[in-house]
């Protein structure tokens, strides 16, 4: 019996037992589509969260302050004591001290009150410097950024975030009006282009001033340190020196700061590590989820061996007249496996299909991407094809194994 035979006679199988063929298709149509959903959600969160730390600026590192252990040895989070200074910035800016590391950009932030006439707006006051704008990769909307010599003048200009300037402003350019903060009027130079959130910060809801600017007019910290950051960001060379700024940057704080390793009052922390933090946690998710896809899809296969036995038990007598005629025991394996692959493989497009479809429309119900890669979609189809072949083994040796005169003599 030629293949064309073969795949005619094993189509006419399927078609002829219509219903039960359709609810077997069923079982694989959910596991592939329920595989390719859980998969694309993992990766289209992996790819949002990718997106929202890269925000922060390329080849970044974060040096937070943070307080040594106590005497009571009690050691302190990051970010919970003032251990970080203008001068720790100016050190690891000198080429001699952190060659890897292209720009510096210490931070000092407060929460105030900004007033336009009788508008007023609570927001984020970050007192920096001029490669704050580089380091963060940012751009400028309308105006400029601060200037090196806003920061020598400590001059009373400010650049909104996006958002800031909608709430004070509305709809009218805020570039050359004036703010009250804390007492002081600044004026308006530049609006920051928009970039949404960034894990828990609003990034487009903030007001940048000079450093200068922020400890003499604008802190609220009397009694403390007027020289000290909250942050210091750093930026690589490239991202294969990231590592090596990583290391020169720890190494020149431990020695400034007079601390070793065990009781450091820093933490640095990378784009790369927090990354891997927040990838991990998906990748187990998504792992978990396609778990439980598989076993949707191991139970589709199962019924289709069930079905399978169920056709080669009614069909005997036409089995044993098949062989009887002359149909080799390779013929009837060859029939019964392509009926498998048929079940298997048209599940599979129609999973496919349905998962495509829920792609497109899950994330406006979920409010979170779902990535579709073209490698997975094609994996996708071949294991459910797998899967009938699998499943369509056992029935088609069952089949091929009737002797011809005992099928014929069965009822």
């Amino acid at each position: 019996m030629s293949w064309g035979e073969t795949f005619r006679t094993a189509l006419e199988g399927v078609r002829s037992h219509r219903l039960r063929s359709a609810l077997t298709m069923l079982g694989i149509l959910i596991g592939i589509a329920a595989v390719i959903l859980t998969v694309g959600l993992g990766q289209g969160a992996q790819a949002e969260v990718r997106a929202e730390i890269n925000k922060l600026g390329s080849n970044l590192l974060i040096v937070s302050p943070g307080s040594a252990t106590s005497a009571t040895g009690i050691r302190g989070g990051r970010g919970s004591a003032s251990t970080l200074t203008t001068r720790d910035a100016q050190a690891l800016a000198t080429a001699d001290v952190a060659p890897d590391i292209a720009r510096v950009a210490a931070v000092s932030t407060s929460t105030q009150a900004m007033t336009v006439g009788s508008t007023n707006w609570t927001t984020t006051i970050v007192g920096t410097t001029p490669s704050w704008l580089p380091v963060r990769a940012r751009t400028v909307a309308q105006g400029r950024f601060i200037t090196q010599a806003d920061l020598d003048s400590a001059a009373t200009v400010t650049v909104l975030g996006s958002a800031t300037a909608y709430e004070l402003f509305g709809g009218r350019s805020p570039v050359g009006q004036t703010v009250m903060v804390n007492g002081t009027a600044l004026t308006v130079v530049g609006v920051l282009d928009t970039v949404g959130s960034s894990t828990s910060t609003d990034e487009d809801d903030q007001a940048i001033v000079a450093q200068t600017t922020a400890a003499a007019r604008l802190s609220t910290n009397t009694g403390g340190n007027a020289g000290s950051v909250s942050t210091i960001y750093l930026e690589a060379t490239s991202r294969s020196t990231l590592s090596a700024a990583y290391q020169e940057a720890n190494a020149a704080l431990l020695s400034s700061h007079g601390v070793t390793a065990g009781n450091a009052d820093f933490t640095i922390s990378s784009q790369q590590s927090l990354l891997e933090t927040a990838t991990s946690t998906d990748r187990t998710l998504t792992i978990l989820l396609a778990g439980v896809a598989a076993i949707s899809l191991l139970v589709g296969g199962i019924g289709v061996m069930n079905i399978m036995l169920v056709s080669v038990t009614e069909r005997v007598r036409e089995i044993g007249l098949r062989k009887a005629l002359g149909a080799t025991p390779r013929a009837v394996r060859r029939q019964f496996l392509l009926e498998a692959s048929t079940l298997g493989g048209t599940g599979g497009v129609l999973g496919l299909g349905l998962g495509l479809v829920g792609a497109l429309v899950l994330p406006h119900v979920l409010d979170q991407p779902v990535a579709i890669s073209p490698l997975a979609a094609a994996g996708a189809v071949g294991i459910a094809l797998a899967i009938g072949v699998g499943a369509g083994v056992y029935p088609a040796t069952r089949a091929a194994r009737l002797a011809p005169i005992d099928a014929l003599r069965s009822e």
